[in-house]
């Protein structure tokens, strides 16, 4: 790097701005490929803009602290995206009331699954009551995560990551794999993608359509607090 482009740099990097830039710019760029792609679930914006993130940061020694420094009004808005749900599900709110049934029955099985399935399988190859602690809430997202985690006697950062894994897979796998099993219902579809992929997976529903994205909110939402209330009365068990 020249010394002008240097000293241009150590200028920007001062900036929380400029980190705030290279978030948005980093996901507009992610969206228009993904759309190039036609929204092929391989070629998802998110996992395509943290790429393109963390490129970044390598490449011109940047911490992650100073990043977030930046960034973090993007985290901020998490919760009223979080919020904004309500929104579709209120406009839907006729379709949500006619299944709350299959929801509830869905929500049990899909909830006791992704977490029996995680503990067994950790349990298995011998981890100890930490890991198992720590990977049981991976399908809900990162903040309920990490505070069921911290909550058993688990590690919250490695929550943190097992949530993102989850998710990124979540969001490829979710929409080859409902074709393959037939699934052609948008709330049935959209339902299992925030159930087992919280965030990454509704926002790969929402690319389908509104139906498949409200019951993808609906089931991460659900699945965070029933994952909560089950790993609780658990607790016992990693202990």
């Amino acid at each position: 790097m020249s010394a002008g482009l240097s000293s241009t740099w150590v200028y920007l990097s001062t900036s929380p701005l400029l980190w705030l830039t290279v978030t948005l710019l980093a996901y507009a760029a992610a969206d228009w490929i993904s759309i190039k792609a036609h929204r092929n679930p391989l070629a998802s914006p998110v996992v395509i803009a943290v790429a393109l993130v963390i490129l970044l940061l390598e490449a011109t020694g940047t911490d992650y602290e100073t990043y977030f420094k930046g960034a973090q009004f993007v985290n901020f808005l998490l919760g009223p995206a979080t919020v904004a749900l309500g929104v579709p599900l209120w406009r839907n709110l006729r379709t949500v009331r006619s299944v709350l049934v299959p929801l509830g029955c869905a929500l049990v099985a899909g909830g006791i699954t992704a977490m029996v399935s995680a503990v067994g399988i950790a349990w298995l190859f011998g981890s100890p009551p930490e890991i198992l602690a720590t990977v049981a809430p991976k399908s809900v997202t990162t903040p309920i995560a990490m505070a069921i985690a911290e909550t058993l006697g688990g590690i919250p950062s490695l929550a943190a990551i097992l949530v993102l894994v989850t998710g990124i897979f979540g969001s490829i796998i979710v929409t080859p794999l409902m074709n393959l099993l037939r699934v052609s219902d948008p709330a049935a579809r959209g339902f299992a993608a925030g159930l087992a992929a919280h965030g990454f997976g509704t926002a790969r529903a929402f690319q389908v359509n509104e139906i498949a994205g409200t019951f993808a909110g609906i089931g991460m939402g659900l699945n965070g607090a029933f994952t909560a209330i089950v790993l609780s009365l658990l607790s016992a068990f990693f202990g």
